[in-house]
């Protein structure tokens, strides 16, 4: 019996890994797609009542593709814009140290330093560019992941409670509870934050005269949309700003619209408003959501942002049913037996 269990759990085993091998590479895009569609599953089902599960997923789904498909188009211009203007920024920068009068030791470590870097940033964004099939695979994969969980997502959820069990029910379901409730949260502080993203972007550009009235509402769309796009965030958007500043010679302004993208818009809000408007819907501590979105950023990256204060949550549940059983053993183990029985005669 014991031969054919390990053998049984060898295989199992295998299989777990092969399968992880297989969906690793997918990990972010079915994430984000699982994420998404938990955000708009309210919107879905309203839209079931007159169109149907399947329909009204779909609806979303290619209203979503077409918005996806002109943010991608979107992004990809920026994108090429802020890469050339950021390597031909980095080789300004050396051309203009090494006419500086220093002195000959540091000239030639300058011009070392120079002949290592750039070519490792002109291969690194070269890689950046040829991995565009990589990317639309991913986009294909969250779309379908995320048509899929809106049209069944009422199934997926009754397998979900299928697979509790029954001994531990309770704790299973508070668990389930503790998911929902935290997820709601970081969906709606990701939402609300995003939207205050785009308006300051929006006045900073003007602000620092970046540009004029209607780019910078753009600028303020874009940075609300480029938040919900992994790896990019609204970063991009200053940053684009204060490399056409630096390109222009304008330093001050370059700084200036770095400093008040850095601290107010992109990534400084993400790790001090969002885990105040997290733990305020959760009742946590706004210490242990700093520390959730802090290290699950660190260990998983951008998944971790919303994994990391999940994980953390889900602790507090079980330490505090752990607490409970313990409370409870011992409140069994010092009650009172009863009177012992009296010897015979």
């Amino acid at each position: 019996m014991k031969v054919e269990e390990l053998v049984w759990g060898a295989v199992i085993a295998i299989i777990l890994y092969i399968t992880w091998r297989v969906v690793h590479p997918l990990v972010a895009p079915i994430f984000f797609g699982l994420i998404l569609a938990y955000a708009s599953y309210p919107i879905q089902r309203r839209l079931s009542l007159r169109f149907g599960k399947r329909r009204s997923a779909l609806v979303i789904s290619l209203s979503m593709l077409i918005f996806g498909g002109a943010l991608t188009l979107e992004l990809l211009l920026v994108s090429v814009q802020v890469i050339m203007s950021f390597y031909e920024g980095v080789v300004g920068v050396f051309n203009w140290l090494l006419t500086l009068p220093l002195p000959a030791d540091v000239l030639d470590f300058l011009q070392r330093f120079q002949g290592q870097v750039v070519p490792m940033i002109a291969d690194y964004l070269s890689k950046q560019a040829f991995s565009l099939p990589s990317y639309l695979l991913q986009l294909f994969v969250f779309f379908f992941t995320f048509y899929y969980s809106l049209a069944y997502g009422e199934e997926i959820k009754g397998q979900i409670h299928a697979l509790l069990p029954e001994k531990n029910r309770e704790l299973g379901e508070e668990i389930l509870r503790s998911v929902n409730k935290t997820l709601s949260a970081l969906v709606r502080a990701w939402l609300l934050l995003n939207v205050a993203k785009g308006i300051l972007m929006t006045v900073g550009f003007i602000i620092f005269r970046v540009s004029d009235l209607y780019t910078a509402v753009v600028a303020g769309f874009l940075t609300f949309a480029f938040s919900f796009v992994p790896l990019f965030e609204g970063w991009m958007i200053w940053l684009a700003g204060a490399i056409y500043f630096a390109v222009e010679g304008a330093y001050l302004h370059a700084i200036g619209i770095a400093l008040y993208g850095f601290f107010l818009v992109s990534p400084m809000p993400d790790y001090t408003i969002r885990p105040m408007l997290v733990a305020r819907d959760t009742e946590l501590d706004e210490t242990l959501v700093f520390i959730g979105m802090l290290g699950g950023t660190w260990a998983m990256g951008l998944k971790g942002l919303i994994i990391g204060p999940i994980v953390l949550n889900l602790l507090l549940v079980l330490l505090k049913e752990w607490k409970r059983l313990t409370e409870s053993s011992r409140r069994l183990s010092s009650s009172p037996q009863g009177p012992a029985p009296r010897p015979p005669g």
